[in-house]
């Protein structure tokens, strides 16, 4: 980059455990918690991301003084909801919710991250649902994350972002489309993830263009397209997907993150920019030099 990249002076930029492999909040694959936040913070990020409920510690005078040793600061929590199955999902929804947004208000953050339930099993590939919901679906959907917003601006101060994710029913420029259209803009915003984005097919500068209003959190991402390429001609699911390497650190991937960070800091708004790279699973010592590359690539380009 020359010396005339602009400043991207409302991005700050994180990253998260998934960037060091973790998707669960136990697995003997992933890296222990300390590693993560030791090797976060040696890597130049400030802010983290909490990961799956139960990997860090979740008592948070405990999490506020690993973190605070580290020079670390949260900046969001994250679900799993199913608020398309309707009103009787919403009990153990909000029951899981209130743990993750009560640590997350702890820890100071102002965002929780909601990601809608898989169609298919990660791991074997089974079609636990259909791939389309119905309209009485999409209406469940949208007045059950109306009904999740509200709540958890009430009661914790929060603001959800809901996460486009592959594999799941909001994923396409479509679908994305559709959910936009069906929710309140004063309460539904969305987490834009550059790289599920592109792995279903959609255009990030694009939806920043159009739908900038809705845009609250960003999550910095690459896929690879010779490899998604093979995914989507094969079918292959995300986790599979995911193990080939379909999402690669930047600049290696698409889409570019240079058009991307501009589009967002046009939005004239503070916006939380993510590294999320998924490699779970992934031999220890892989994560630390992919982000400290990743991050001095970022400031590369001014975030």
């Amino acid at each position: 980059m020359t010396s005339a990249t602009p400043s991207l002076d409302r991005i700050r930029v994180g990253s998260a455990p998934d960037s060091w492999g973790v998707w669960f909040p136990e697995d003997p694959e992933q890296v222990p918690w300390r590693r993560f936040l030791d090797e976060v913070s040696e890597a130049g990020y400030e802010w983290i991301e909490l990961g799956p409920y139960g990997y860090l510690p979740t008592d948070p005078a405990r999490l506020t003084e690993e973190v605070g040793a580290r020079g670390l600061k949260v900046s969001a929590g994250t679900v799993f909801t199913s608020l398309h199955r309707g009103p009787d999902v919403w009990d153990a929804t909000w029951e899981h919710v209130g743990q993750v947004a009560a640590l997350t208000r702890a820890m100071g953050a102002d965002n929780l991250v909601v990601i809608p339930s898989f169609w298919r099993d990660d791991k074997t590939a089974e079609e636990i649902e259909p791939r389309e919901l119905t309209a009485e679906q999409w209406r469940h959907l949208a007045s059950g994350t109306e009904r999740l917003a509200r709540e958890v601006r009430e009661k914790y101060g929060l603001e959800i972002m809901v996460h486009p994710h592959a594999d799941t029913h909001i994923d396409t420029e479509e679908h994305v489309e559709r959910f936009l259209d069906a929710t309140d803009s004063d309460l539904v915003n969305l987490c834009l993830d550059t790289g599920h984005y592109a792995y279903c097919g959609g255009d990030s500068v694009k939806l920043i263009e159009t739908y900038g209003e809705r845009i609250g959190y960003l999550h910095l991402k690459q896929v690879d397209p010779t490899i998604l390429s093979d995914v989507v001609e094969k079918g292959t699911p995300f986790g599979p997907a995911v193990r080939q390497g379909v999402m690669c650190e930047p600049p290696l991937g698409v889409p570019a993150m240079e058009p991307v960070l501009t589009a967002a800091q046009g939005l004239g708004v503070d916006l939380f920019a993510i590294v999320e790279q998924d490699m779970y699973p992934c031999p220890p010592d892989q994560p630390l030099p992919i982000a400290q590359r990743t991050r001095r690539f970022l400031r590369g380009c001014g975030a």
